[in-house]
């Protein structure tokens, strides 16, 4: 094999990658992949086969790689080839890896030279390769041939592009000795991704094949055409070579000859041929991987201290000790009493800041949906003056009364009163549904004990459904209490005498809250039309006589104020392609509420901010709208009511108490209900699983049982173990990597400006009689190192005083010259003019 050089980093990369893959987590260390760009017949594949050390590429006169070759090697124990089109099929013999890339390439490019950007994807696993990715690109060329387009440079242009772009390709700008070097579409796509010369590398191939006399000397010391990287010479074997079965060790060893007797080479011999290209990249990746360590060592140090403390206490672990069970029991329990308390008492460690839970969302049920909830179930005005003149009428019977009855309003203060008990027992639903949530939020950290987890919630929730029918009864034994004794001398009811000062005086209240803010907060208005610039953002400000909003939450722009005078609320279902919850506000009277829009549809994010803004809305005055379910008979028989003035006066005086007397009703259902659920519900439950709760699961049967941890608990304290053990090792595997490896420097900025010139690689005319031609053998150049005569502009634009120049101007109709020469001094003829 060939590249011994890559083989003295594969133990290093295998030591780091056992070192991952023990711990289950992938090497990342994303070594680059390397691609071999130049022109047609450069010698690309000839490079690209040193690397794997065997002949298994096609050769041929024209574009014989058509497709491009993602070649993946593979570090194995045995060597094969596998294509990615013919998977699970070993291909041992290399000539037949050869014959099948040719027809994978015409079966889908053609057998008359078509190219397609396709690649062929091939892997080799192999003992003596790195894993690396190799690319063989299609080589450069001008003019179509057989089935290519016309535009077949630019197609393989664009196909190259597409890999020598990423950052983590190595290019190798392949160009052959015998062409003009100034001239090199390689080189010049390599400047074009890379402009700082960081990832590219020269290599000049058939240097075996230069005209007698001539050599690429100047160029391989990086004195001509000079690159960041440097060039390096390479001799690649022959045709006939190829065609005559030489294998490549002999072909390097006839390389090495090569530089070793040419005169111009044997100097740098040692800096030549293809074992040095090797040990240029193998230091490239070299520094990839030191480059990779510290963010690694970083990584597996966190790792490790995270899992410090959790494998300290699986150190010694016994799973079926019963002691260690018993004991674990009490804890689990203890934990998950503390754990319910916090959730609904509220704590200061670890807060939920993503949405309300427990205690918090109890509480608003408490004070937004249960009051909420109250209002709903009012009845319509019309609707309730109908039933008191029904009333009146009825209990007057056929004579006519003088005095307002006093019967008629604890009829309607009882039907108004039973109507509670609704919103009352759909508030105890609300707060089982959420403790219940709550017990199944703490039971999480007993996951690990599947069967103490059931049993758990199994026991804490049936005891919840116990008081549920208990709390239940207490409820609605309120509601009884309310209605077995009207007490009309309750200080904050009003009384006959005063009923029909009532509405002034509340008319009045309400004048002097009119500048109360209720609320405030961001709305989406949702009917904007689109070519208004549709829904837009605002901060909404509710105050008890408006609701306005504003440009933003410094409420220095206000767009518009809405008076609540004859507004309602509904709900408005929520639209498919929307995640918002909205609601709309609408007036009574059939009037626009704002601009011209019937309605003003509001959003949220969620549906508790939408209970939360309605609940907002009802204490400033702004009603649900009740929906009926026989509007049309309600509608026929309001439209024929009518009262007579000593009807409705008395109509007045009992709707103003039922006013009064609901209010002390509501504001007494109102602060027992929450102190009742309290008593009877949360706090029993706390009681419960604190004194309870361990005894009623040691009466369930098997404490062991229910101390059998889960499989996955099991196998997560097994790999806890083995990750911090195998972590501490691959932080010393790491350690030694640092310190038995060399980082090699960059080589220092070059001037490069020769690459940076014309399009379509046509050398520029000589800027001054004075460019240097290409040297005889009897001329020796410039002392090494000796710096460019002045004013000598590159020959591709304005780079590089040391580049290689145009012919001067007594030689226009000469052909561009080759890599620097050294042939038999010219006639004095073909000097350049002074």
């Amino acid at each position: 094999m060939g590249n011994r050089g890559m083989e003295d980093l594969i133990p290093l990369v295998n030591k780091l990658q056992d070192a991952f893959s023990s711990i289950g987590q992938a090497c990342n260390l994303d070594l680059p992949q390397i691609a071999v760009v130049g022109g047609q017949s450069a010698g690309k594949s000839s490079v690209l086969e040193n690397f794997v050390g065997r002949d298994f590429l096609p050769r041929g006169s024209g574009i014989v790689t058509r497709r491009p070759l993602v070649l993946q090697l593979i570090s194995a124990t045995a060597e094969w080839a596998e294509f990615l089109h013919c998977k699970g099929k070993k291909f041992t013999d290399f000539d037949e890896v050869r014959q099948e890339i040719e027809a994978e390439t015409d079966r889908v490019t053609g057998a008359n030279k078509g190219i397609s950007p396709v690649p062929i994807n091939l892997r080799v696993y192999s003992p003596h390769v790195l894993n690396l990715t190799l690319i063989d690109l299609p080589g450069i060329t001008k003019v179509p041939v057989g089935d290519q387009p016309v535009d077949i440079e630019q197609q393989i242009r664009e196909m190259i592009m597409q890999f020598i772009t990423r950052e983590s390709c190595l290019i190798l700008a392949v160009t052959p000795a015998n062409t003009d070097l100034a001239n090199s579409d390689a080189l010049k796509l390599a400047k074009d991704v890379d402009p700082q010369g960081l990832r590219t590398i020269g290599v000049i191939t058939k240097l075996d094949l230069m005209d007698e006399g001539t050599d690429a000397r100047d160029v391989l010391e990086n004195k001509l055409l000079p690159l960041r990287r440097g060039y390096i010479g390479v001799v690649n074997r022959s045709q006939k070579d190829i065609d005559g079965k030489k294998d490549i060790k002999a072909a390097l060893e006839a390389e090495r000859k090569f530089f070793l007797s040419h005169p111009s080479y044997r100097h740098m011999a040692e800096k030549m041929g293809t074992p040095r290209l090797q040990r240029v990249l193998n230091e490239q990746l070299t520094n990839h991987i030191r480059d990779t360590l510290p963010a690694f060592r970083s990584k597996l140090q966190s790792q490790l201290l995270a899992l410090d403390k959790e494998a300290e206490e699986y150190r010694g672990y016994r799973p079926d000790d019963p002691s260690r069970k018993t004991k674990q029991l009490l804890q689990m329990v203890q934990q998950f009493s503390v754990d319910f308390e916090k959730r609904i008492e509220g704590s200061g460690d670890q807060v939920d800041t993503v949405e309300l839970s427990g205690g918090a969302k109890i509480n608003r049920i408490f004070h937004e949906r249960f009051p909420f909830e109250l209002v709903k179930m009012e009845c319509d005005e019309k609707e309730m003056r109908r039933e008191i003149s029904y009333a009146i009428k009825n209990i007057h019977g056929i004579r006519t009364g003088l005095f307002t009855p006093d019967m008629a309003f604890e009829a309607i203060v009882k039907k108004q009163i039973i109507k509670l008990k609704g919103p009352c027992v759909k508030c105890v639903d609300m707060v089982i549904q959420e403790l219940i949530n709550t017990v199944r939020q703490c039971s999480n950290k007993l996951e690990c004990f599947p069967m103490l987890r059931e049993e758990t919630e199994r026991i804490v929730t049936c005891h919840i459904r116990d008081r549920e029918s208990r709390a239940k009864d207490q409820v609605l034994l309120l509601i009884d209490v309310q209605l077995s004794y009207i007490n009309t001398n309750h200080e904050d009811f009003i009384g006959f005498a005063n009923a029909q000062q009532r509405s002034s005086q509340t008319n009045k209240s309400q004048s002097s809250a009119g500048n109360q803010v209720i609320r405030k907060g961001w709305l989406t208005i949702n009917n904007i039309s689109i070519m208004k610039g549709g829904a837009k953002e605002y901060w909404f400000v509710l105050t008890a006589e408006s609701l306005s909003w504003f440009k933003d939450d410094e409420e220095k722009e206000k767009k518009y104020m809405l008076p609540l005078d004859n507004l309602k609320v509904r709900d408005v279902e929520k639209s498919f392609m929307s995640s918002k919850h909205i609601f709309c506000i609408f007036n009574t009277e059939s009037r626009n509420v704002y601009k011209d829009n019937r309605t003003l549809e509001l959003a949220c994010d969620s549906q508790d901010d939408v209970d939360s803004w309605k609940s907002s809305l009802l204490r400033a005055g702004v009603y649900p709208e009740k929906t009926t379910t026989v509007e049309s008979e309600t509608t026929t028989t309001s439209d024929n009511f009518s009262m007579d003035p000593q009807l409705e006066r008395k109509v007045e005086t009992i709707r103003n108490l039922v006013d009064s007397y609901m209010a002390i009703v509501n504001k007494c259902i109102r602060d027992l209900m929450p102190k009742t659920i309290m008593h009877l519900m949360i706090n029993n439950v706390k009681e419960f699983i604190n004194a309870e709760l361990l005894a009623q699961l040691y009466s369930t049967g098997d404490q062991n049982a229910l101390m059998d941890e889960s499989q996955e608990q099991a196998q997560r304290r097994d790999e806890v173990l083995r990750t911090h053990q195998a972590l501490k090792e691959a932080l010393m595997i790491i350690g030694d990597i640092s310190t038995s490896t060399i980082t090699v420097p960059m080589p220092p900025p070059v001037d490069t400006s020769w690459m940076a010139g014309s399009s379509g690689g046509r050398r520029s005319p000589p800027a001054s009689p004075t460019a240097p031609r290409r040297m005889s053998s009897g001329q020796r150049p410039a002392p090494r190192g000796a710096p460019p005569p002045p004013n000598r502009p590159g020959p591709l634009g304005p780079f590089n005083n040391s580049a290689d120049s145009p012919q001067a101007p007594s030689r226009p109709n000469r052909a561009p010259p080759s890599i620097p020469s050294r042939r038999p001094p010219p006639s004095p003829t073909r000097q350049a003019p002074p």
